[in-house]
C-alpha cells in the first residue's frame, strides 16, 4: 500500500513537472493502449531517461521499466529506482560476466507480464538524437516468447510507441507521444517457428515505429535531409507532414526562425533561481552525452526549484508577512510557466546540434 501511494505521487509529481518543462505535450492514439491484461510498450529512445517519463505519464497504465543497468550503480539511487518499478538491463558493454543477470530480470519480466501488468521496453538498445528508427535488439522479443512459453494462455499485446521532440535538449521543447496499434504475439508465436516470429514481430514493430515518429534514412543522405528540415524550421511534431516530407523529397522553403523575444525574461528566471542555476552550470559540464541533457536538467530543476523558491518565500514571509511570501511563490511559478508555454521552439541552424 506505501509503495503504491508513492509511486502515485512520484508520478504525479514528475507529471506536473514535465507540464512546467515542455511548451507542448501532444499525445496521439492513446485509445490503442488497453486497458486490461499484458502489455509491452515498445519505444523509439532519443533522449535519455526523459523518454520513459513522457510515455508512463501518458498511457493511463502502472508501468514497469527495463532501464540501462549503469543507473543503478549507487546503492540509495537503486532503492529509489526499484522503488518507482524500473529493472536493470545488462549489456556487453557493462561486461561479459553481467550479462547472465539478465535472466533473472527476463524471469522477473515474465511474472509482470503474467500478472498482466505492463512493461515498458527500448528495443533499439541504447539512446541517440539521431530521427532515424535504428535496428531492433532482440530483447524484447525473447522476453515475449519466453513469457509465452512459461505461460501458453497468456495474450501479450506489443505497443509501439514513438516519440518526437520538436528539438530535444533544448528548453522549452514541444513533444508528440503517439500510440501504435497493439501487435496481438501468441498468434505469431503459435503460428511459426520461434526464429520466423521473432522477425516477424521485429518487422512489425519497426513499420509502425517508423510511422510513428519522424524517420529519416540513416543513409548518405541523412544529413542533406535533416539540414532541409531545419532550416525551413519545420515542426517535427507533425509527424506525418514531416514523413511525407521525406519520403516524397519535396520540402518548404528556408525561412528564419523566430526572434525569442521574451529571452528577458529567461535572464530574470534564472537570477530568481541563481543557486540551482549555478548548479546546473557546473553539472553541464560533466554531461558527455547529449541525450542526457534533458534527463539532468528536468531532474534538477524539478527538485530544486520548488525548494529553492519555498525556502526563499519563507524568507520573505518572515520579513514582510505570509502574502508577500505566498505572492513571490505564485508569481516565481507563472514566470516559468509563461516562459516555458510562451518562448519559441525553432529548430536548429546546425547538422551536428542535430545528429
Amino acid at each position: 500500500m506505501i509503495q503504491k501511494i508513492w509511486f502515485a505521487f512520484i508520478s504525479n509529481t514528475i507529471q506536473l513537472g514535465l507540464f512546467f518543462y515542455s511548451k507542448k505535450i501532444t499525445v496521439r492514439g492513446r485509445k490503442n493502449v488497453p486497458k486490461k491484461g499484458a502489455v509491452l510498450f515498445a519505444v523509439n529512445h532519443p533522449n535519455g531517461l526523459v523518454d520513459p517519463l513522457y510515455v508512463s505519464t501518458t498511457n493511463g497504465r502502472r508501468n514497469h521499466f527495463l532501464v540501462r543497468a549503469a543507473s543503478f550503480k549507487k546503492p540509495i539511487i537503486k532503492k529509489i529506482l526499484e522503488s518507482l518499478n524500473l529493472m536493470p538491463i545488462y549489456r556487453i558493454r557493462d561486461g561479459i560476466q553481467q550479462l547472465a543477470n539478465n535472466q533473472e530480470i527476463f524471469e522477473k519480466c515474465f511474472k509482470i507480464l503474467h500478472k498482466e501488468d505492463t512493461l515498458m521496453i527500448f528495443p533499439e538498445g541504447s539512446h541517440n538524437k539521431k530521427r532515424t528508427v535504428r535496428l531492433l535488439s532482440k530483447g524484447f522479443t525473447r522476453i515475449v516468447s519466453g513469457a509465452l512459453e512459461k505461460h501458453p494462455e497468456l495474450e501479450i499485446q506489443v505497443v509501439p510507441v514513438g516519440i518526437t521532440y520538436q528539438h530535444a535538449s533544448s528548453f522549452p521543447s514541444k513533444v508528440v507521444v503517439r500510440y501504435g496499434h497493439p501487435i496481438a504475439t501468441r498468434t505469431i508465436f503459435e503460428a511459426n517457428a520461434p526464429a520466423k516470429a521473432i522477425n516477424i514481430l521485429k518487422a512489425a514493430v519497426t513499420t509502425q515505429l517508423k510511422e510513428l515518429s519522424v524517420h529519416i534514412p540513416d543513409d548518405e543522405n541523412y544529413d542533406a535531409v535533416l539540414q532541409q528540415l531545419n532550416d525551413a524550421q519545420v515542426d517535427f511534431t507533425q509527424v506525418d507532414q514531416v514523413n511525407k516530407m521525406i519520403e516524397s523529397g519535396i520540402f518548404p522553403k528556408p525561412k528564419k526562425g523566430k526572434k525569442n523575444f521574451l529571452k528577458p525574461l529567461l535572464y530574470l528566471i534564472q537570477l530568481n533561481s541563481i543557486l540551482p542555476f549555478l548548479i546546473w552550470k557546473t553539472i553541464l559540464k560533466k554531461i558527455d552525452e547529449i541525450e542526457f541533457v534533458d534527463t539532468f536538467r528536468f531532474s534538477l530543476n524539478l527538485v530544486l526549484i520548488p525548494i529553492f523558491y519555498s525556502v526563499q518565500a519563507w524568507i520573505l514571509g518572515v520579513a514582510f508577512g505570509t502574502l508577500v511570501g505566498f505572492f513571490y511563490l505564485t508569481i516565481s511559478a507563472l514566470l516559468i510557466l509563461l516562459y516555458a508555454k510562451c518562448a519559441p521552439t525553432n529548430t536548429k541552424s546546425h547538422i551536428e546540434l542535430d545528429s
